[in-house]
């Protein structure tokens, strides 16, 4: 463990400065939290997001705003986030408008994080297909850089609460050969950035959750297309 975690502290500049080198401008990025329609509560684990973005700045030195951004798939700065990030209970509803916006972010360098709160799955892979009715979800395979980029997870995506009782699976779709969307089914990743209190986790299960999560920001922002 004191291995990994020196070998990740040696990486911190050189890293930093690929994951900040495709955006453009001073300001701080942060992550999009996406606002929807449908019954859905999209700002569920309201402290999960700010929690997330604290461990990436402390963990990696990369410049991130202490606050998320809630954002709508037709607002007019969606592509300057390279990180949008989709949860919820309930149910999902995207009009036709949001479709072709989601589908043309996704298709110029976003990333979207899909993490089902437990109830969010039907809906969602039914819009996913309205996205890409040509391609489906497949599962990330474990020597993906999502999982190795900055912690080592060789298990893959870690599996914080019981939910049905499946094993966590990580769910994905890919635009030549890129992941453009990550959808983090039976594990719950959100509830384990939450405030230790709120559902009374084990630290090692914060802790995986963090891992994989300072995984994915940094996925996104490596994956952004120069400009």
């Amino acid at each position: 463990m004191l291995k990994q975690e020196l070998r990740a502290r040696a990486s911190l500049p050189t890293l930093a400065a690929l994951v900040l080198a495709p955006l453009a401008g001073p300001a701080p990025v942060t992550i999009a939290r996406l606002q929807y329609d449908g019954g859905g509560d999209w700002y569920a684990n309201p402290s999960s997001l700010v929690n997330l973005l604290e461990q990436i700045r402390d963990r990696t030195g990369v410049q991130v705003s202490s606050q998320p951004e809630d954002v709508r798939l037709t607002d007019p700065d969606l592509r300057d986030h390279p990180y949008l990030y989709l949860t919820g209970h309930g149910n999902l509803r995207l009009s036709d408008e949001e479709i072709g916006s989601l589908r043309g972010y996704l298709e110029a360098g976003g990333f979207l994080h899909a993490d089902d709160n437990y109830g969010l799955d039907e809906s969602f892979r039914r819009e996913i297909r309205r996205v890409f009715p040509n391609r489906e979800l497949v599962q990330v395979p474990l020597d993906h850089p999502v999982y190795h980029l900055f912690y080592d997870l060789p298990g893959g995506l870690p599996k914080i609460h019981e939910h049905d009782g499946l094993p966590a699976q990580g769910w994905g779709i890919f635009l030549e050969r890129r992941l453009v969307l990550f959808y983090s089914y039976q594990s719950d990743l959100g509830d384990g950035w939450e405030d230790a209190e709120v559902h009374g986790d084990p630290e090692e299960l914060r802790e995986e959750a963090f891992r994989m999560g300072v995984n994915l920001f940094l996925y996104a922002l490596s994956s952004v297309p120069s400009r």
